[in-house]
C-alpha cells in the first residue's frame, strides 16, 4: 500500500468553504478512482492560516497514476483552487505503508 500526502494553505476564514469544495472535488474523485483505499482530511490552524492535508491510501503507483496522471509526483489541482489556496505546492509526498493497526480498514473510512 502507498500513502500519498498533499499539503495546502488557505486563509482561515476560507477553510470551511474549502473543506466543502474538497468534498465535492478531490475527495469525490479519490473515491471514484480504482485502487484508492481511502482518505484522511486533516487541518491545522496557525493564526490566520489553515493548513489542509490529504492523506490518501492506494494499492500501488499505477492506481495513483489513474488519479494524478503519469507524473504522479506532481500535485493535482482544480481551477477553483485559485479561489482558496495561498500557494500551490508543486509536488506531493509518497510513503510505503509498512504497518497499519488491525482495526483500521482504510477502504471503509467515511468522510
Amino acid at each position: 500500500m502507498i500513502a500519498r500526502m498533499w499539503h495546502g494553505r488557505v486563509p482561515k476564514d476560507k477553510a470551511e468553504a474549502y473543506h466543502r469544495f474538497l468534498i465535492k472535488t478531490g475527495l469525490s474523485d479519490y473515491g471514484k478512482t480504482p485502487g484508492n483505499r481511502g482518505v484522511f482530511l486533516l487541518k491545522r490552524d496557525d493564526n490566520e492560516v489553515t493548513h489542509i492535508y490529504t492523506l490518501t491510501f492506494w494499492d500501488d503507483y499505477e492506481s495513483i497514476k489513474q488519479f494524478a496522471g503519469n507524473d504522479y509526483q506532481k500535485a493535482r489541482y482544480y481551477p477553483e483552487d485559485n479561489d482558496y489556496l495561498l500557494e500551490f505546492e508543486p509536488e506531493v509526498t509518497h510513503f510505503d505503508v509498512l504497518e497499519k493497526p488491525d482495526y483500521l480498514e482504510v477502504n471503509n473510512i467515511a468522510h
